[in-house]
């Protein structure tokens, strides 16, 4: 196989995304603040894998594996949900805390999604390339997993908005971090299913789908209601 190939189909699908909410923008960010956001997501895969390693020890050995629903929906949560939605959180504060840039409430998507998508973009390549069948590999998780990381990163840019520009209640700061990890983690469970139990996996997966178009109308209605917000404000002050 062509390893050029390999690296623009795990590639294409997080550009794609990227190029589809910077277009987005109102009023776009700087470049460089927007790669910056990117290479934080990227550098943030080393220290998840680890984690992630020594959780999955922790509960089932060295080589070992759920074999129940609740071991393999713990899994999700706790193993990859978690610590990745919590990796990613320190990332975009990383990228905002000292952002001059960071003044409209769309912001926040933009940053947490090229975020999200630098992560999801440097998963994608291992997964990709640890498969004798990339292609199908490659197009299950164009449809599905980077569009489900892309959904999640909307989520905790949302939330960060809301709770830098209007509402620093406790509550808001949780879902912050609370909301993308419940997204993400039955994502994970759904799509985890089929590893201990086949029937339930086969069902699970029509769940899954379900699951996934709910979840990115969620996203979608996020994303137009930051944008109008930020268009209403724009004509306050030209009033």
């Amino acid at each position: 196989m062509s390893i050029i190939l390999v690296l623009a189909a795990a590639l294409l699908p997080a550009i794609l995304l990227l190029l589809y909410i910077w277009k987005k923008d109102p009023q776009p960010e700087p470049t460089s603040w927007l790669i910056k956001a990117v290479v934080w997501g990227m550098a943030i895969c080393i220290p998840v894998a680890f984690l992630e390693m020594l959780i999955q020890t922790v509960f089932w050995g060295v080589d070992g594996e759920p074999t129940t629903l609740i071991g393999s929906t713990m899994q999700a949560f706790v193993v990859a949900a978690l610590p990745e939605e919590s990796f990613k959180l320190l990332a975009l504060w990383l990228v905002l805390r000292k952002n001059s840039y960071f003044d409209e409430h769309f912001d926040g998507i933009v940053y947490a999604v090229c975020v999200g998508l630098g992560f999801a973009a440097i998963e994608n390549i291992f997964y990709v390339l640890s498969e004798e069948e990339w292609v199908s590999v490659a197009i299950s998780r164009a449809l599905l997993a980077v569009p489900g990381h892309y959904a999640f990163a909307i989520l905790m840019g949302y939330y960060y908005s809301v709770y830098h520009f209007v509402d620093h209640s406790p509550k808001v700061a949780a879902c912050i971090l609370l909301v993308p990890v419940a997204a993400h983690g039955v994502y994970d469970a759904l799509a985890m299913s089929g590893l201990v139990n086949p029937y339930i996996g086969g069902l699970s997966f029509f769940v899954l789908i379900w699951f996934c178009v709910k979840l990115h109308k969620v996203a979608k209605t996020k994303v137009m209601a930051l944008i109008e917000k930020d268009k209403k404000n724009i004509i306050l002050q030209i009033i």
